[in-house]
């Protein structure tokens, strides 16, 4: 299974970015894939999960409202589409998948695939 996140850059406050994912081992459909970010010093914090049964995606309240998850299943592909960015949105973006249960999916451990990491900066 390998994941390559792509789509990181430099943003203005209150701009938008996407994030993508390309996902090749194994179908969306079968797997729960998360977004992740992680700022130095601190732990990586679960952005959006959007589990393998049902497709549901779940939001941090961080991101509730102005990030979107999508996917192009064809492609195999998880698009993280990010809006209304706020100077605390920059982080390294990392999309991962795994089969955690529903208690445990906000848990990084819980994920046993990542990819390299993609870095969102929001400055002005």
């Amino acid at each position: 299974v390998q994941l390559q996140a792509s789509g990181g850059g430099l943003v203005h406050p209150g701009g938008s970015l996407t994030l993508s994912c390309a996902i090749s081992g194994v179908t969306l459909r079968s797997t729960t894939v998360a977004w992740f970010r992680q700022v130095p010093g601190k732990e990586r914090e679960a952005v959006s999960i959007t589990r393998s049964s049902g497709g549901r995606t779940y939001y941090s309240d961080s991101v509730k409202g102005r990030f979107t998850v999508s996917r192009d299943n064809p492609k195999n592909t998880v698009y993280l589409q990010m809006n209304d960015l706020k100077r605390d949105d920059t982080a390294v973006y990392y999309c991962a998948v795994g089969f955690p249960i529903l208690s445990a999916q906000w848990d990084s451990q819980n994920y046993r695939y990542w990819g390299q990491g993609t870095q969102v900066t929001v400055d002005s």
